[in-house]
């Protein structure tokens, strides 16, 4: 069987949602965004969401960050040394900095940020991708920075190209904290009116829902930077449709979800400070990814941007539908039930 037979046996559905309506800063219109799932609930659940955005002013979106790391580990010989030659490099930033970005004409350097551990030394790289979601651009730029120190300093030797202090397709506080992907906030306002007649619930009750499941919840849980309800649904599924890298979605994952009850109005946010993708790079040259970004008006200087911002605003609308529906007893399960199993569900 051929690869493309095989690719074809096992294609994931994909369907187009929306329009989602926008609102600036960043992105302004209505657009439709690819979700390839296998969840079938996941397609008429953001749908709701995106109609519930067409009956209002629209949804808001910004970019608050946009960057790409890789750590580089190496040893000293004890811990004085590794300290001395952390300091050090934070001194030759600009060294490092005309060094990496000599390795793409695309790479901005950003920063660097050090920890040691015993006799070892942690070195992150941060620095700003262009359009791709860096990963291969930021090891190739970490490679010539690791050669380097490994000149300037004969006594550090090498341990890894990664030393997970990146973090990479694993949950972390670091990432948080120093930025990973491209952060991005979207905002919703509903009236009172809008919510009830297309929720089916009221701005009290998804407030009172998302303080007692997504920040008290989480918190039992010993949830990570994390206090949501799905936001890996949305992201797997928009993944896949972009030819973005699915694994991840673990760091994506890590978010923020907001609302409040304001003048009888439903304020509706999510932070999703983890979003690693590109419009360039390994997977956009499939003919479907293609066609999917050029629909989206991805292509071209600055897609990136605009597409973690249409990310963004898939996974609010995906948010905002599933917590209502959570605030109906038996409504998700019926949900589930009509769309997946297509069975007669009494009401």
């Amino acid at each position: 069987m051929s690869s493309e037979k095989t690719m074809d046996s096992a294609a994931i559905p994909l369907r187009w949602v929306g329009p989602i309506r926008l609102a600036g800063p960043e992105v302004t219109g209505e657009v439709q965004v690819p979700l390839a799932t296998f969840e079938t609930p996941l397609w008429p659940s953001v749908e709701r969401g995106a109609r519930v955005s067409m009956a209002t002013e629209g949804l808001r979106a910004v970019v608050v960050d946009e960057r790409m790391t890789r750590s580089v580990l190496v040893e000293a010989p004890d811990a004085a040394e590794a300290v001395r030659a952390g300091a050090e490099l934070l001194r030759r930033k600009p060294e490092i900095a005309a060094r990496v970005e000599a390795t793409s004409r695309f790479l901005k350097f950003l920063d660097i940020h050090i920890q040691c551990a015993a006799n070892l030394l942690y070195v992150r790289l941060e620095a700003h991708p262009g359009d791709a979601s860096g990963h291969n651009m930021l090891t190739r730029a970490a490679e010539a920075m690791l050669d380097w120190i490994l000149r300037e300093y004969s006594a550090l030797k090498y341990v890894s190209i990664s030393g997970n202090y990146c973090t990479d397709k694993k949950p972390s506080a670091v990432n948080g904290i120093l930025g990973r992907g491209r952060h991005v906030i979207a905002e919703l306002n509903v009236p009172r009116e809008v919510c009830e007649k297309m929720l089916k619930t009221t701005p009290e009750k998804i407030a009172d829902l998302n303080i007692k499941k997504n920040l008290i919840g989480t918190m039992l849980a010993g949830g990570l930077r994390s206090a949501n309800a799905h936001f890996a649904n949305m992201l797997l599924a928009f993944y896949l449709a972009t030819g973005q890298d699915a694994a991840n979605i673990v760091e994506g994952s890590q978010g923020l979800t907001h609302a409040e009850a304001r003048d009888g109005a439903l304020y509706f946010s999510v932070s999703v400070p983890h979003l690693i993708v590109g419009t360039v790079g390994s997977g956009k040259d499939l003919d479907f990814v293609r066609a999917n970004l050029e629909r989206l008006g991805c292509l071209g200087g600055g897609g990136a941007r605009r597409l973690a911002v249409l990310c963004a605003a898939a996974v609010l609308c995906g948010e905002l539908s599933l917590l209502a529906a959570q605030t109906n007893p038996g409504e998700l399960m019926r949900a589930h039930l009509k769309l997946e199993r297509r069975g007669k569900v009494s009401t």
